[in-house]
């Protein structure tokens, strides 16, 4: 490959990734987001929906424009980035044909505003921090699942004759036991017409709330903070390391300028 084109391709590459360039396209990704919200009001369409999908078709020209450079500056350094990657596919949705059983997908345009994650620095530390957390959130998933399903059992046991729109089922009462864990309606709701019946089951239903609402979710927040401030630390650690080095052949040059003298 001729290295003029070489040299080309390295300077789109920067081109493209440079400040300007990327709030161009996080403008243009937050003004499709607009649209996209517009279209699916009935009297704007009436009244601007001729614009509205003008508009929407130049938000795409330009997406397809910034893929199609960024895999001729980066050829096959563009699929060892998986956000690239990501970008095809979101922006590929929207050229999904109108019709047709993949008719639905066009639906799925809306998707382009995740894009804002591959060219805002600080949502993609988010992404990553979310992604590296993973394993450790699997193992949190893997104790709830444990606990939620030994307590639906136990809460259909004891509850299921009386209440059995609630605890009929073993089912039905993961549903209810979850709604119980988001807090949503669970005392008024649930709870207290539950114990009319057993006057005791708040003995049941409290240990419940302390273990899975305000322990088990704690869990999740916190694997992802300690993942996110790890994620941050690596540069500070790395800049240091690389002072260090930089340290060491200073002192290694000095070194030697004394020897020489001596």
């Amino acid at each position: 490959m001729p290295q003029q084109e070489i040299n080309f391709r390295s300077r789109l590459a920067a081109w493209i990734n440079s400040g300007k360039v990327q709030w161009f396209i996080i403008s243009v990704i937050i003004l499709n987001g607009v649209i996209l919200g517009l279209e699916t009001s009935a009297t704007l369409m009436a009244s601007y929906g001729g614009l509205l999908l003008a508009l929407d078709k130049i938000c795409l020209i330009i997406f397809i424009i910034e893929i199609a450079l960024k895999f001729y500056a980066l050829r096959l350094s563009f699929w060892r980035d998986w956000w690239n990657i990501f970008d095809l596919l979101v922006v590929g949705v929207a050229l999904v044909p109108g019709s047709g059983a993949l008719a639905v997908l066009r639906s799925l345009r809306v998707l382009r505003v995740l894009r804002l994650m591959t060219v805002v620095p600080s949502l993609r530390k988010v992404v990553e921090a979310f992604l590296h957390s993973i394993p450790g959130l699997v193992s949190v998933v893997a104790v709830m699942a444990v606990f939620f399903y030994t307590s639906a059992v136990l809460a259909t046991k004891l509850f299921g004759g009386t209440h059995p729109q609630w605890f009929g089922s073993v089912g039905e009462s993961l549903y209810t036991l979850f709604q119980i864990m988001t807090l949503e309606s669970w005392s008024m709701g649930i709870v207290r017409p539950v114990m009319e019946v057993h006057s005791m089951a708040w003995l049941f239903f409290v240990p419940f709330i302390m273990i899975a609402t305000f322990t088990i979710l704690n869990l999740f927040i916190g694997i992802i903070v300690s993942t996110m401030t790890e994620l941050s630390l690596v540069p500070d650690v790395e800049k240091e390391n690389q002072e260090t080095l930089e340290l060491l052949s200073r002192i290694e040059e000095d070194l030697s300028e004394l020897k020489r003298r001596l």
